[in-house]
């Protein structure tokens, strides 16, 4: 018999290699290979063409394809929809990841279960037992007449077992735990989770059934696993949210169906996840006293507006070097604006410490939180409180001027609805037409805006 090909693929980082190494050479990372049996060109071939059946594939031009066949479907929860894009597309391969009790398996089960009376819908759950996830379904009250369950961990099991079933939908928890007869390696491992994902993609584009695949989250709060498994399906999906914080975020990392970087927000209660329509109202839940350092901002998140709270605090630092500490945006951001601040602002805070939150476990990821950040950490220097009714958006280049951001008008409009009546922003954003009932300063540079306020 023939001898089976081997390779050595890192457990970190993907790589691969003809014979095994004590450190990766891609990573630098110690006794991260593992050896993997390498199937034969003849196997891979008479499987590949017994997966993909009859069908001959065909050349022809863009205008040829038929995009009729390809309708979406709800998920029957709007905040869902929105991070896909507008629902579900059949045949997508989508991940969702999160940290432990964030609450995927819950938004999954809920959704499925509202699913199964409208179509054929498959769950499968690897890491717990058909009696625990029956427990949580009615804990959360939820309809449990239609849903199909079935506890396995073999992916070429369930491939078959879904031939039988026809699912429109199909949702595996967790990808982690999934294995392939000809990987020999543990499950969870590189090479297990990379193939699995690999084949339950392909199985997803030639049955056109929606695969969601539930995946785990390292300690830095990544997906786990290789790289590879986040460029094979068609949309990332993270589900974030804080132990001490009920509210979740539903961020698209990636959507090959729709906009990426799209938000959902949903509220964790003792029925399960409830949607949250209007976000802005819910993290400007302010007290009733206001204080120095505390100013809204409006951030754009995928196609709309977020209105939220950021604060600061400036105090004496007993340490050589100043801290700069901050919860929901970049710390290296920060320091970048202080050094404006000090260089075109002329406030010198090398003896401060610096704190900065952004109420509500949101983070902000876009440029257009500067300005804010910036009057946030002025406020506290100086002791003097903010207008309550102000809001502040613009980025804020090195040379100390303040750059327009997208949807200006937008962002004004909804800062509008909620109350507020003044508004400091850059000279590009200046509305076209007088928003009525707000009063909007705009400047040019950062000395103009600490002379607004």
């Amino acid at each position: 018999m023939a001898k089976a090909k081997t390779a050595y693929v890192c457990n970190e980082c993907g790589a691969d290699f003809v014979r095994w190494l004590g450190q990766c050479t891609e990573c630098k990372a110690w006794n991260s290979l593992t050896e993997v049996r390498l199937a034969s060109a003849k196997t891979v071939s008479v499987e590949r063409r017994g997966f993909a059946g009859s069908t001959q594939a065909q050349v022809q031009t863009l205008a040829e394809v038929d995009l009729q066949d390809l309708p979406r479907f709800s998920s029957t929860y709007k905040e869902f929809d929105r991070v896909l894009g507008g629902g579900i597309v059949p045949g997508s391969a989508i991940l969702i990841g999160g940290s432990p009790g964030a609450g995927k398996s819950t938004l999954l089960l809920q959704t499925m279960c509202q699913l199964a009376g409208q179509m054929k819908t498959l769950y499968v759950t690897g890491e717990e037992s058909l009696q625990q996830v029956a427990l949580r379904a009615q804990r959360l009250g939820l309809p449990t007449d239609k849903l199909r369950m079935l506890a396995e961990t073999s992916v070429e099991t369930i491939c078959d077992l879904a031939n039988k079933e026809q699912p429109k939908v199909m949702v595996i928890d967790s990808i982690q735990v999934m294995h392939l007869a000809d990987i020999q390696s543990a499950p969870g491992s590189v090479s297990q989770v990379r193939e699995s994902a690999a084949y339950l993609t392909r199985y997803a584009k030639q049955k056109g059934v929606a695969i969601i695949m539930v995946g785990h989250v390292t300690k830095d709060g990544a997906l786990a696993g290789p790289k590879v498994l986040e460029h094979c399906i068609d949309a990332s999906i993270l589900l974030e949210g804080t132990a001490d914080s009920r509210f979740r975020t539903l961020r698209g990392n990636k959507n090959r169906f729709g906009p990426a970087n799209e938000l959902g927000v949903f509220a964790m209660t003792g029925q399960g996840l409830k949607e949250v329509s209007n976000p802005s109202a819910i993290f400007l839940q302010r007290g009733e006293e206001h204080g120095n350092g505390s100013v809204v901002m409006v951030i754009w998140e995928g196609t709309r507006p977020l209105l939220v709270e950021l604060q600061a605090l400036v105090d004496a630092s007993q340490l050589a070097s100043p801290r700069r500490v901050a919860v929901g945006t970049e710390a290296t951001r920060l320091a970048m604006l202080l050094a404006v601040l000090h260089r075109h602002g002329g406030l010198h805070m090398s003896d401060q410490d610096v704190f900065v939150n952004v109420v509500g476990g949101v983070r902000v990821t876009e440029t257009g939180a500067d300005l804010a950040l910036l009057l946030a950490i002025v406020s506290s220097f100086k002791e003097q409180p903010l207008p309550r009714d102000l809001i502040v958006f613009g980025e804020v280049g090195l040379a100390g001027e303040i750059r327009p951001v997208q949807n200006g008008q937008a962002r004004l409009n909804e800062a509008a609805k909620h109350g507020f009546t003044r508004a400091i922003v850059a000279a590009g954003n200046r509305p076209k037409d007088p928003i009525e009932g707000m009063q909007v300063t705009a400047v040019k540079n950062l000395q103009q805006a600490l002379e607004a306020i």
